[in-house]
């Protein structure tokens, strides 16, 4: 009897999940995968998709974007610049998107891997007058840690407000003791959709990825790196880690400013109130960058920075030279690559030899015949783990942030991104490309055809589940 209606249960559950992935899934790759899985892992298949295959932005688990508004600075949109400048797609395209207009007289600075850009961020937040917000993906206990905490102390005796948002399974070690020495001292502190009961299954497979800071809205820093010490000391199975940051100073750091106040109320449903465009400091300094942010995450109406990836990859004329850890392209990405690589242009991707995940690295890999075959240059990095994502092209356009090339970085994280608009900095760029590739191991085709036989089983295995990392 009760067998009976158990399966009953279990059968009509399956069938209004199947019913909901037929209605709501929007890739046809991801929907074949989530029917074969339902229905050759009983049980055990409706528990993944709950906690990994729902589509949210059908359903959206917080639908905050109604109840707070994004400022923008009317000063700071360059609408002649969006009408004549070669890229007005890419800047239209994210402007509707996110409604972060480009913003012209900003200083910028990438800061290669951790001491250069933990000097940079240490200074700057030495340097706050009144307010200071901090988000991070991973936040670990540590040497840095630490340090921020004795900074965090200081400042707020000196009247800045600190306010910090952590991954709840990013940052899942961080601990319970420095988590109480930051309210001890002051510190407004939420985790980000952390562990909870009831709401467990519906938020574990949204992560939000992005790491920002903004000193009294004006210095920023985006990329990325976490706050973690294997960025100074390396790890010890992955050796050094190496990656990119942004330091930004001028209007787009209101803009990343207006990311963090979205998700502060997100987690704490208090608004920020942004300065306005006039009590801003100008700063004589500026090196006049054509700046614009781009965020998005699940519950966007659309893949925002997919979008952003598959329009500077279609609109590149000379080269295209992509640094990141975890290239899973899915069919659009994919075909833009080989269609850049087809039609003339030096597609180069460098990827860490490396891998912190076996099954990611199969993932990975599962795509490089494709790749090869069309003419992409891949390029393996040896010296520890290279985590950075970058794209720089035709000595014009580059883009550092936190989003990867797969679909998590698309569908299921919030994720920040900033591009730069200046021909300098992109060549700048594209130097240190060149200089790292140096040290690279560039595949060939034909060696990447003749390994072994178990190699390319495990990939085979891997490109069965990218489409549902």
């Amino acid at each position: 009897m009760w067998s009976t209606i158990f399966l009953s249960l279990y059968v009509f559950a399956a069938l209004v999940i199947v019913l909901s992935i037929l209605l709501h899934g929007v890739k046809p790759s991801k929907t074949l995968a989530w029917l074969l899985t339902i229905f050759t892992l009983p049980v055990g298949g409706i528990l993944l998709y709950l906690l990994l295959g729902r589509n949210r932005r059908k359903n959206k688990l917080l639908n905050h974007k109604k109840r707070f508004s994004i400022t923008t600075s009317d000063s700071s949109v360059l609408m002649n610049e969006v009408l004549k400048n070669e890229y007005d797609k890419l800047m239209k395209l994210i402007y509707k998107n996110c409604n972060f207009p480009v913003t012209s007289d900003n200083k910028v600075e990438f800061l290669k891997n951790g001491k250069n850009t933990f000097d940079a961020i240490f200074e700057a937040l030495k340097n706050a007058e009144s307010q200071i917000h901090l988000q991070y993906y991973i936040f670990e206990d540590g040497e840095l840690a630490n340090r921020i905490l004795q900074l965090f102390q200081e400042k707020i005796e000196q009247g800045v407000q600190v306010r910090m948002i952590y991954d709840g399974v990013g940052s899942f070690s961080l601990t319970k003791t420095y988590l109480k020495k930051l309210l001890a001292i002051g510190v407004e502190v939420y985790p980000f959709l952390p562990f909870k009961f009831g709401r467990f299954i519906r938020s574990i497979n949204y992560r939000n990825h992005r790491k920002i800071i903004v000193v009294d809205g004006e210095i920023a820093f985006t990329g990325g790196i976490n706050i973690s010490d294997k960025y100074l000391k390396g790890d010890p199975n992955l050796g050094k880690w190496h990656d990119m940051h942004l330091r930004i100073e001028g209007p787009a750091s209101r803009n990343l400013d207006d990311v963090f106040a979205s998700d502060w109320y997100l987690v704490s449903q208090k608004l920020i109130a942004i300065s306005p465009p006039s009590e801003i400091k100008s700063n004589a300094n500026t090196s006049n960058k054509k700046v614009q942010i781009v965020s998005g995450g699940p519950d966007d109406d659309f893949p925002v920075l997919e979008q952003a990836y598959f329009t500077i990859i279609n609109q590149a004329k000379d080269y295209l030279f992509i640094t990141n850890p975890y290239v899973i392209p899915g069919p659009a990405i994919l075909q833009a690559i080989q269609s850049a690589a087809l039609s003339g242009v030096d597609v180069r991707l460098m990827i860490s030899e490396k891998v912190d995940s076996k099954l990611v690295g199969w993932c990975v890999r599962a795509y490089y015949e494709a790749l090869l075959k069309s003419g992409v240059k891949i390029y393996h990095f040896p010296d520890g783990f290279l985590h950075s994502k970058i794209i720089v092209s035709d000595d014009k356009l580059a883009t550092i942030g936190t989003a990867n090339l797969d679909d998590r970085s698309f569908e299921q994280n919030y994720e920040v991104n900033a591009i730069i608009y200046d021909d300098n900095f992109a060549k700048l760029l594209k130097e240190d490309f060149l200089k790292d590739s140096n040290i690279c191991r560039l595949l060939s085709f034909e060696e990447h055809l003749k390994r072994p036989f178990s190699e390319k089983l495990r990939e085979g295995f891997g490109k069965v589940f990218s489409p549902l990392l």
